[in-house]
């Protein structure tokens, strides 16, 4: 069975509904945060926006929701460079 693992949780890659990398912003109402795609962040947000922090989302088939943060875009590409090797291994 195929399996990738981040942050030493290992998921069935049979089981994952939806992966993404993704920007961490703040809404503007009190301590509130939601996630963008980077992309949005890339072209759109002009420096208009707050960022947090950056993750990695993975919704599972059972609609349960995985939330891996990272505090910088390098901390992140990392992460996403080590699930493309586990992938690609697939």
């Amino acid at each position: 069975m195929s399996k990738i693992t981040i942050e030493e949780k290992t998921f069935n890659l049979k089981d994952i509904k939806q992966l993404y990398p993704a920007v961490i912003i703040k809404t503007g109402y009190k301590d509130e945060t939601t996630e963008m795609s980077l992309e949005w962040i890339e072209v759109e947000s002009k420096g208009r926006v707050d960022i947090v922090g950056y993750g990695i989302y993975i919704i599972t088939s059972d609609e349960e929701k995985h939330i891996f943060k990272y505090e910088t875009r390098k901390e992140l590409d990392e992460s996403v460079g080590k699930l493309a090797t586990q992938l690609n291994k697939q």
